[in-house]
């Protein structure tokens, strides 16, 4: 049976993993037992991919990133350069703690820069934008641009990655999409005309 998607020679695919088609696995990766890798992604060389991660489709993992147990990453996610997601709050050397892995949920359509550390436990909003080097210590809402150590919300990000500036109706455009956005109560929305 053919495989519908391509490793480069020096990467390893653990037994159990389901990659789907048309995704590339660069040099030097290992992506490790029971991972589930969606259609369309590509996984940058040097990347480590922990046993039972899930990636939606088209996901771009960026060199040097480790992904461990515990993260779900939705369609369209771009994972910047070296940025890392942890999965215990409290680790230490001499004490086993693989049952107490929290849950990391990145959703559709977010980039997380170069850099970045992403601490375990925590819901990253859909289209949110993660700024190179921050660290994330808590949730972050869909459609925010988080930056700085530790990370804080510094405005609103369209999907198409502007920063988006609201008028006094509360209304802002992407100037690349000329798609609309409201800002209602402290959240942001797209408007579907």
């Amino acid at each position: 049976m053919e495989k519908d998607f391509f490793s480069h020679p020096s990467a390893y695919v653990d037994e159990g993993c389901i990659i789907g088609k048309g995704t590339k696995i660069w040099h030097f990766c290992h992506v490790m037992s029971n991972c589930i890798i969606g259609e369309n992604c590509n996984i940058g060389q040097n990347v480590v991919v922990s046993p039972e991660v899930i990636l939606g489709n088209n996901v771009r993992v960026q060199n040097n990133v480790s992904i461990y147990t515990g993260v779900i990453c939705e369609d369209d996610v771009f994972l910047g350069p070296s940025m890392v997601f942890t999965n215990v709050i409290n680790p230490r050397s001499a004490v086993s703690r693989k049952d107490e892995y929290k849950q990391t949920l990145v959703e559709k359509g977010v980039t997380i820069g170069a850099n970045a550390t992403i601490v375990c436990g925590h819901k990253i909003g859909r289209f949110s934008f993660i700024g190179a080097g921050t660290v994330v210590t808590k949730d972050v809402m869909p459609y925010s641009l988080v930056i700085g150590n530790p990370g804080r919300h510094s405005g609103w990000m369209s999907e198409y990655g502007h920063k988006l500036h609201f008028g006094p109706d509360g209304i802002a455009v992407c100037p690349e999409s000329k798609e609309k956005y409201i800002l209602e109560e402290g959240n942001v929305r797209k408007i579907i005309s």
